[in-house]
């Protein structure tokens, strides 16, 4: 808001409500407050999910843990087979090498825990 003088009282503020420059303005188009992805935003974005999914996976301690980060690299490479959502295919290449890696490291650490037993 702007203040306004009181005409009674120059320089001192009025309590009144004064302009508001908001309504001059217009308001900001939806697709400039939400940008979309670029295809290239969207193959980032799996790649590095699924990554950090088999980080988290190889310090993982517990069955469930585990599970859980192979579960979501799983969900990484479904989501790549989608057609027409601009991911390429080196994208789901690298997406399925993680998951073939995080495979070998969740059967391993299965392994372990078997023979500990």
């Amino acid at each position: 808001m702007l203040a306004v003088c009181d005409k009674h009282n120059p320089g001192i503020p009025s309590m009144h409500r004064s302009k508001n420059l908001s309504h001059t303005e217009t308001p900001p188009i939806d697709a400039q407050r939400h940008p979309l992805l670029s295809d290239n935003d969207i193959n980032t974005i799996l790649v590095n999910g699924a990554q950090m999914s088999l980080s988290k996976l190889k310090r993982a301690r517990s069955f469930n843990a585990r599970i859980y980060y192979y579960a979501e690299i799983g969900v990484y490479l479904e989501v790549s087979l989608s057609r027409g959502a601009g991911i390429t295919d080196e994208t789901r290449e690298q997406l399925q090498e993680i998951h073939k890696e995080a495979t070998h490291v969740h059967m391993n650490a299965n392994k372990r825990l078997a023979l500990k037993s």
